[in-house]
């Protein structure tokens, strides 16, 4: 089970993730969860958003470069080793990865963690064969 993931490439200077968040507001697209991560020269904001499609349309039509990539959202128990948990399977299933970042906290009593590997599939199958519990785009952006 896999979560569609926006990215917005932007250049780094004041006001670009303002423009951003104001785009997506005034088209009623909410953020579930983001993660920025930059350079001297730019930035990317990865997004779970609840309408993918028209999120990527209308911050196109705004100017931005957009794309949308597959990650994996998986529910940590919020504990101590909750996370090294997780790493641990990965690091031992021999897969790598390529980024991660949190997102809020769910009413279950687990965070949820949102993962891009560097074998998608297989990473998702180890994790599915571990009985790791992996969130859907729908519980990540029901409200």
């Amino acid at each position: 089970m896999q979560v569609e993931q926006i990215a917005v490439f932007l250049e780094n200077k004041s006001g670009r993730l303002a423009k951003i968040t104001s785009i997506l507001a005034a088209n009623d697209i909410n953020i579930r969860a983001l993660s920025v991560a930059d350079t001297a020269d730019f930035g990317i904001l990865r997004l779970i958003v609840n309408h993918v499609g028209k999120a990527q349309e209308v911050l196109k039509k705004g100017g931005f470069t957009v794309s949308k990539t597959d990650v994996v959202a998986v529910a940590v128990p919020d504990r101590v080793g909750g996370l090294a948990e997780v790493l641990r399977a990965v690091t031992e299933g021999g897969y790598n990865v390529e980024y991660m970042y949190a997102y809020a906290h769910r009413a279950d009593g687990s965070a949820v963690m949102i993962f891009r590997f560097d074998d998608m599939p297989g990473a998702v199958a180890m994790l599915k064969e571990k009985d790791f519990t992996l969130v859907s785009s729908h519980e990540i952006c029901a409200t």
